[in-house]
Order: C-alpha cells, then sequence, then structure tokens
C-alpha cells in the first residue's frame, strides 16, 4: 500500500516561490485504477512524479508499505522505480534506434535479468498487449496504439506493484484509446493503477475511483481509502507477541534441557521468517546498455 500524507511541493525561491502540492493526503488501495483529474497547472503531473520517485516533496511523507520515505537516498529510489513502478508517458519515451523487444526488456537489463529470462519475460508482457508479431519492429515503424502499448509492456515486464500513467490516450484517438484503457483496466486487478487524464468519459467509464485536484488540492474523491484496519491489526499482532511470549517463557520454565533446543530452534525459524524481505538488489547498469 501507498500513502501520502501532507504533501508539499514547492518550486523556485522567493518572488519565484510556486507551490504546486498543498497539503495533499491520499490512501491507495493495492488493486484499483484511479484516475487524476483537474484544469493544467493544478499539480497532477508533480502527484504523479512523486508517487514514482520521479521528483522529490518538500514537507509531508510518502509511506511504501509501511515505511517512511525521508530517509531514501539516490540509490533507494533508483530501486523503488526499477522494482516497484512501472510508467507510461502520453509520448511513448521509447529508445528509436531499439527494436520492440530490446525497449521492454531494457528494464530488466537495469535489474541484472538473465538475457533468456529477459526475452521470455518481454516477449509475455509483449503477448498482453497484443503485439507478439512486432517484435522485430523499431518504434517509427508502429502507430501511435501500438508504440503506447509497446510503452505498456515496458512499465509490466518487471511486473511492478504501482502503474503510473501520464496522459495516456493523451495523443491517441477514440477507438485507440478505449484499446489502451481497456488494457490498463485489466492490469488494475492485479495492481495499483494511477492515471492523470483530461478525458472525464474515459476516467468516469474505466475508473474505480476518481480523484479531482484544483490549485494543488485534492477537492473530491469518489471512493476514499481510511485503513483503519491496520491499525487493529497491529493491536491484534502486539497482543498476539505478548501472548507468545509468555507462552515461551512458561515454556522454558517447565521443560527440560534437552527440549529447551527445540524452543530455540523454533525460535530461530520464526526469528529468520519474519525477517524475509522483498529482493532489494540495486538496479545497475553495463556500459554496453549505457551506449545502446
Amino acid at each position: 500500500m501507498i500513502e501520502l500524507k501532507d504533501i508539499v511541493k514547492i518550486y523556485g525561491d522567493g518572488e519565484n516561490k510556486v507551490e504546486a502540492l498543498k497539503g495533499v493526503s491520499i490512501n491507495f488501495r493495492e488493486h484499483e485504477l484511479v484516475s487524476i483529474l483537474g484544469p493544467s497547472g493544478c499539480g497532477k503531473t508533480t502527484l504523479l512524479n512523486i508517487l514514482g520517485g520521479l521528483d522529490k516533496y518538500s514537507n509531508g511523507d510518502l509511506i511504501i508499505n509501511g515505511k517512511s520515505t525521508k530517509q531514501f537516498k539516490s540509490g533507494d529510489w533508483d530501486t523503488y522505480r526499477n522494482q516497484r513502478v512501472g510508467f507510461v508517458f502520453q509520448n511513448y519515451n521509447l529508445i528509436p534506434h531499439l527494436s520492440v523487444l530490446r525497449n521492454v526488456e531494457l528494464s530488466l537489463t537495469l535489474a541484472g535479468v538473465s538475457s533468456a529470462e529477459r526475452r521470455a519475460r518481454s516477449l509475455k508482457a509483449l503477448e498482453v498487449v497484443g503485439l507478439s508479431d512486432q517484435v522485430k519492429k523499431r518504434p517509427n515503424q508502429l502507430s501511435g496504439g501500438q508504440m503506447q502499448r509497446v510503452a505498456i509492456a515496458r512499465a509490466i515486464v518487471n511486473n511492478p506493484d504501482i502503474i503510473l500513467a501520464d496522459e495516456p490516450t493523451g495523443a491517441l484517438d477514440s477507438v485507440t484509446s478505449v484499446q489502451v484503457m481497456d488494457i490498463l483496466q485489466n492490469l488494475a486487478k492485479e495492481r495499483l493503477v494511477v492515471m492523470v487524464t483530461h478525458n472525464k468519459e474515459l476516467a468516469s467509464t474505466y475508473s474505480t475511483r476518481i480523484i479531482e485536484f484544483l490549485d494543488g488540492k485534492v477537492i473530491n474523491d469518489s471512493k476514499p481509502f481510511k485503513p483503519t484496519h491496520i491499525k487493529d491489526d497491529a493491536e491484534i499482532k502486539e497482543k498476539t507477541d505478548l501472548i507468545k511470549q509468555a507462552v515461551v517463557y512458561d515454556l522454558e520454565k517447565d521443560i527440560d534441557n534437552n527440549n529447551q533446543e527445540i524452543v530455540n530452534n523454533a525460535n530461530n525459524i520464526d526469528k529468520n521468517s519474519k525477517n524475509k524481505k522483498r529482493n532489494s538488489k540495486k538496479s545497475a547498469m553495463s556500459f554496453f546498455t549505457a551506449f545502446n
């Protein structure tokens, strides 16, 4: 789950200071398609950039799965962007001299995935967006809708938790826009998709939630999420841990030395299981990849 807490973003200083976001607080569900609506300059894209780690907030906090990002360093943001977030932009941002397949493979290259696995996963992602027969072409040989689908394949190939889409249908005709929105809607069944758009009709048709912005503030949220259960879960866990400690203490008093080793081993297994974390391998770029 991702949470924005009183996010403020200020550009410039003195007389040139512009407050793009003014204390924005939003909780997102793990699986939903959220459309961010509002006039130009209201802070929509700034919000998207902060969610994706492309821009840093001035005040407040961005919380990812219960962890604050206030102390994140540059390497932490690189890993977050590469492993947790997929980006879809209005102008596609494809590398023109690379094939469709190589464009999709790129994020996996940065993640250190082997060549064989990169190819298999990229082909699967292109199949999801209906471009299995276009893998050898370059972006300039594709239509706008096809390029956007390549961008979506690139965004999902690393199986991210979050897809961020900035005006994904802005450069497309109505028929192709519907095709792209169908893909995003299906993706939202398994992950969070946050989309900035001016198209109210598409947003109301496909989104599970619409958040409206004006002058850097949220003025309406059609389906706000208040995760009160998190506090309840924490309280239950705390009580459970206390009970476990009491039981272990009683057992340690009553059992003999032969059984003591069993208890210690059980405690070690429990401790190790709690310490399992998501792969945090740092992203890296080889010289050959940078040259390409």
